[in-house]
């Protein structure tokens, strides 16, 4: 059964730059700053990918900001493989129930079978979007999806799709990370779904595959004609730099760690 696949790619810092906090202590000073994909939000890009290689259809990826989102729409995720990006053009500040709601409008205009979202974003790692998107759509849900190493070899694992379509197209089974294990659990069609690192390997982009992005549709909407209002809800108040840690001391022996480890550090 062909799928009808919708992702996410967001925008984030890399990981590797080096953040600072503006003088004012609202935000991160972002001038000089290398940008990215989010981690997870290319994983869910591979997952669909994999899904519609075995069962057909269409791959379509969603990212929300300014102009400069189009980069990581364009390379990688369409020079991926994705078919479609649909750009949502909003600066400013904004929140995850705003985000959700945009979501929510694009889900219900493109009608996907499934929605695959990175399970958090690693700039400010809330992990909420894909639980309220859920919500709104009143969409089953399979937080943290991950993999099972059994399942395959090591040469299917590089192309078989960690979520599995039932027989019958009307379900997906998802083995997810949970504390002390893992759980396999059943999510009835249309779906939402978030991944973890573990799910899979994400491929890189080819010069093929980025010639192609360049033509691919990329379609431009906005909050206001989604009829999303996107005032926050939540703002950052204050944010500062970790305490610098503490010089480690010298112990002289075996006997006096342990002595600290138990009586000052309580760490035993």
């Amino acid at each position: 059964m062909p799928l009808k696949i919708l992702v996410t790619a967001k925008r984030v810092e890399d990981s590797e730059s080096k953040i600072k906090v503006n003088p004012a202590g609202t935000g991160i000073v972002l001038e000089g700053l290398k940008f990215k994909i989010n981690p997870f939000d290319e994983i869910a890009i591979e997952e669909a990918l994999r899904l519609t290689a075995k069962h057909g259809g269409e791959v379509v990826v969603v990212s929300i900001g300014g102009k400069e989102v189009v980069e990581q729409l364009r390379s990688p995720a369409l020079a991926m493989g994705a078919n479609r990006a649909i750009w949502v053009n909003h600066v400013g500040p904004m929140d995850q129930l705003g985000i959700a709601a945009c979501l929510q409008k694009i889900c219900e205009k493109e009608k996907p079978d499934l929605c695959i979202l990175g399970k958090q974003a690693i700039d400010d790692d809330q992990g909420q979007v894909g639980s309220y998107l859920a919500e709104a759509l009143g969409w089953s849900q399979a937080t943290f999806a991950s993999k099972e190493e059994s399942l395959e070899s090591e040469a299917e694992k590089s192309k078989a799709p960690a979520i599995k379509l039932s027989a019958d197209g009307k379900s997906v089974t998802v083995v997810r990370e949970v504390d002390g294990g893992l759980q396999t659990i059943e999510a009835t069609l249309p779906a939402v779904a978030t991944t973890e690192l573990r799910l899979n390997q994400p491929r890189y982009a080819s010069l093929p595959g980025i010639m192609k992005a360049k033509t691919k549709p990329l379609e431009e909407v906005t909050p206001a004609s989604l009829g999303v209002d996107m005032t926050p809800h939540i703002t950052v108040v204050k944010m500062t730099h970790p305490p610098a840690r503490k010089a480690g001391i010298k112990v002289a022996d075996v006997p006096a760690l342990m002595d600290k480890l138990k009586n000052e550090a309580r760490a035993i």
